[in-house]
């Protein structure tokens, strides 16, 4: 199985995670106000010692897994754009492992804040509520609550796949809307709004990426080794 191929199976996953996020966000968390942005934090510790393993299960799908699928997308799509447009391949592949990054460390610090609200809910409910909400905002602070680094790295593969013709043009158009929503929610007016369109959008571009890397016709080199030279 070449990279290309692994990469689009990589942004398939991304896209997987995505979707499993906003079902189970509005169905399982929408009671707690996750969905409204109005977090009840002592219903949400009350959850937690009622059913941890929910959260952990929720956490580590739409960070973890998605963060190990991402940095493999990051690299086949460096591969992809390196062919025609070198060295926005290489910016590109830079600021997405820095997303990558960023989307594990929310995930890991969401599970540990699960796992300390669990431990101390049975001691005292009132103090494991506010040591969850100020954990929470470290938890949005990397990734949870604004789409920045990952606006600035789906709209540069975007437009690198626009200048090399190495993306179809729905991936690009698709990408550049995507990245404007995630730069967006910079923006407190709108940043719920440009929130759920980064993240429709981009369940919509992971797809369109993944099919293109996997089933695309047209052969792309990936670049030489030095064993292979």
């Amino acid at each position: 199985m070449t990279l290309q191929k692994i990469g689009g199976l990589a942004a398939l996953a991304c896209a997987a995670t995505y979707l499993f996020g906003f079902v189970f966000l509005f169905t399982v968390l929408a009671p707690l106000g996750f969905a409204s942005g109005n977090t009840d934090a002592s219903a949400v510790v009350a959850f937690i010692d009622a059913q941890p393993g929910l959260l952990i299960v929720f956490n580590t799908v739409i960070y973890i897994l998605n963060a190990f699928a991402l940095a493999v997308l990051v690299v086949a799509l460096d591969a992809r754009l390196k062919s025609s447009t070198p060295d926005w391949a290489t910016i590109t592949r830079a600021l997405g492992l820095m997303w990558a990054t960023l989307v594990l460390g929310a995930g890991m610090m969401a599970n540990v804040t699960v796992e300390h609200a669990a431990a101390l809910f049975v001691i005292d409910p009132i103090q494991a509520a506010e040591d969850w909400a100020q954990l929470q905002v470290v938890e949005l602070g990397l990734g949870g609550g604004n789409e920045i680094a990952g606006g600035v790295w789906i709209l540069l593969v975007s437009i690198a796949g626009m200048m090399g013709r190495s993306l179809g043009k729905i991936t690009i158009g698709v990408g550049l809307l995507t990245g404007a929503g995630g730069l967006a929610t910079l923006v407190p007016a709108i940043g719920d709004v440009a929130g759920a369109i980064f993240g429709l959008g981009a369940i919509a571009w992971f797809i369109a990426v993944g099919l293109s890397l996997t089933f695309a016709q047209r052969a792309f080199k990936e670049p030489m080794t030095a064993a292979q030279t």
